[in-house]
């Protein structure tokens, strides 16, 4: 019997009508293969925040200015925002990365200085990164991802544009049209929707329409996402379960496969968020979040959320009585 089989008959087993747990059954079974074990668990998690800027802000892809990112990573530390507000909620660790936030490195006590640069170049003119910076961002968010504790690995990012640089890493790395995955971010009108169209059409005419994962980051990544995209492929390596959040997370995790296909089985899928090219990745990666809630935040908000069902999954298999054990009748 292989250990798939082994997992199939331990919930099969339970005091429940075989496959009535839907979709948490699955995530039973998914959670085993991952820990290669009947009894596993899921009752830490560690939320990491990578935040970076990108140049192509500045020609204005978003309805906030740059600076947002730097006032939102001192709200991270604060514990003011979103993420920090579900992670106290569910009992999840939360930490802050400077993958390479414009102007001066931040002095922070509890921010983990990880700065790659002051903020990539503008991807509409130009590569966003030099090869030796993408090395360096892959590089430490495996060590980053590695390094992690908790049975539950949850990734968010912030960067003014980074739903533009998802756009483009994600139409380069598909062979798609950018057009199709280009939203509204955080919360463009009808006119700076038409201008982030125009724009990032731009960058992507720059550059062939289908490119390697290592040149689609390269040429129009963020800092965050690449070092988001390696603390994913550490984190699959050291054995824990990711929980990937919404499309800027996603977008690192079509990379991370793409890169460490083995990385599949570690990748539960949080949420579908309105961001509109968000579907579309998922359904070319062909998979199923767990969740739909119209959430277009980041931040690793979606993950935390899905953590509790997650956790409640891994519960079920280890805890949950067999009809041998509680003395139940089974089918007939």
């Amino acid at each position: 019997m292989t250990f798939s089989d082994k997992v199939r008959a331990a919930l099969d087993n339970k005091t429940k009508p075989i496959g009535s747990l839907g979709v948490i059954e699955a995530l039973a079974a998914q959670i085993a293969e991952i820990q290669q074990c009947l009894t596993p668990s899921a009752d830490s998690c560690t939320l990491t925040i990578f935040a970076a800027d990108h140049g192509m802000a500045e020609a204005g892809v978003s309805a906030f200015p740059s600076e947002v990112t730097r006032q939102m990573v001192m709200n991270f530390l604060d514990g003011g925002a979103a993420a920090n507000v579900f992670a106290r909620s569910v009992g999840a660790g939360v930490q802050v990365v400077d993958a390479g936030v414009s102007g001066p490195p931040i002095t922070h006590p509890d921010l983990i200085q990880n700065r790659i640069a002051a903020g990539t170049r503008n991807a509409i003119s130009q590569a966003a990164m030099s090869s030796d910076q993408l090395d360096d961002a892959l590089a430490a968010g495996a060590d980053l991802g590695r390094a992690l504790t908790s049975d539950v690995a949850c990734f968010g990012e912030m960067g003014i544009g980074n739903t533009s640089a998802a756009s483009l890493v994600s139409a380069k790395v598909l062979g798609i049209e950018v057009e199709t995955l280009i939203g509204r971010g955080t919360g463009l009108d009808d006119a700076g929707l038409s201008r982030k169209s125009t724009l990032l059409n731009q960058a992507a005419d720059r550059t062939s329409p289908q490119l390697e994962v290592t040149v689609a980051l390269q040429e129009y990544g963020g800092f965050e996402i690449a070092m988001m995209c390696g603390a994913m492929i550490g984190a699959s390596e050291a054995g824990r379960i990711v929980i990937v959040d919404g499309f800027i997370a996603t977008a690192a995790a079509l990379c991370a496969l793409r890169l460490h296909p083995e990385c599949s089985k570690n990748f539960i899928y949080a949420h579908c968020s309105a961001e509109s090219g968000h579907r579309k990745v998922m359904d070319a990666l062909e998979v199923r979040p767990l969740l739909d809630l119209d959430l277009r935040l980041g931040e690793g908000t979606g993950a935390l959320l899905a953590w509790p069902l997650v956790k409640a999954a891994a519960a079920m298999l280890r805890e949950m009585a067999s009809f041998d054990s509680a003395g139940v009748s089974g089918p007939g």
